[in-house]
């Protein structure tokens, strides 16, 4: 079935002459509206736009369809605004990608304060930058940094420490004097006979916090592997066990005393967070206020 927003994009296009005018009355980017002409245009099996330097000129069929589809995009539009729940007019729509506990952390207690309309997408970095390189999203955080692609830019704002934390009904003392004998032999041993949390989706924190402190990989399972990190804080909170997390994330834990830090490691585990945004971006006052959201929450840790 065809997407509505093709329809406005294309409707967009062909009233504006060119993308870039099409985007900024649809107050989105310009590799947004191509993908939305390109999708329709594969769905009607037409060549809708010629594509010259300076403008899209209309192919008989794009006229066709402007003139048969018209008139009822325009009731729609107007049927929209007048029956959603509210309306801004001119809002700007920010499209943000991130792991969920960053979100929560960082920004979830800000988003009423927004002039604008703010969609968040979360899942593993390399989809987010796939997506933010084809111009659906605006603004991704990242611990990872591509240089491949040459329409996105990053700017490193803060760091992140991978550290050892335990819940508060584990024995951290004993864990402590085992740490004091400096026989790091030992303290592996006793570590990896403890109940262990770790994520599913974050193994990667974990195995490289062991084989930067223990020089080997870990040769046993967490006892429990959850969905993210944000379920590994909740369930460790209050109960007894270990689990490798970025600090940032347990900063309330840790105060509350629902969660314990037990060792940063003798070698310090860090990932440098990026800002990634592309070179054409549109939103810039929107995006930087967001950006400074996290600059004054994380610090700077550079």
């Amino acid at each position: 079935m065809v997407n509505f927003e093709w329809y406005r994009t294309f409707v967009a296009i062909y009233e504006n002459h060119t993308l870039t005018k099409a985007a900024k009355s649809l107050f989105t980017s310009q590799p947004g509206v191509s993908l939305h002409l390109n999708a329709l245009e594969s769905y009607v099996g037409r060549k809708l736009f010629e594509r010259t330097s300076r403008k899209m000129i209309p192919t008989e069929e794009g006229k066709q369809l402007y003139n048969f589809i018209t008139d009822p995009i325009q009731k729609l539009i107007s049927a929209e605004q007048h029956f959603k729940k509210t309306s801004k007019e001119n809002t700007a729509s920010v499209h943000i990608g991130m792991c969920t506990e960053t979100f929560q952390a960082i920004l979830e207690p800000e988003i009423g304060q927004f002039e604008f309309d703010l969609v968040a997408k979360f899942g593993n970095h390399q989809e987010l930058i796939k997506d933010l390189n084809n111009g659906l999203l605006d603004l991704v955080i990242t611990p990872k940094m591509n240089n491949k692609s040459t329409l996105v830019e990053y700017e490193a704002f803060s760091k992140e420490t991978i550290v050892l934390v335990a819940g508060n009904q584990t024995d951290v003392q004993k864990i402590n004097r085992v740490l004091e004998t400096k026989e790091l032999a030992l303290f592996e041993s006793d570590l990896k006979s403890k109940t262990w949390y770790s994520a599913s989706n974050e193994m990667e924190h974990f195995a490289r916090f062991w084989f930067d402190n223990f020089k080997k990989r870990p040769d046993f399972k967490p006892n429990y592997i959850l969905p993210n990190i944000g379920s590994i804080i909740r369930s460790l909170s209050g109960n007894n066990g270990l689990a490798v997390v970025p600090d940032f994330l347990v900063e309330k834990e840790l105060y509350d005393k629902r969660l314990k830090l037990v060792w940063k490691g003798n070698t310090k585990v860090e990932n440098t967070l990026y800002f990634a945004t592309r070179k054409d971006l549109q939103f810039k006052r929107e995006v930087s206020s967001i950006k400074t959201i996290f600059k004054l929450k994380m610090g700077d840790k550079l």
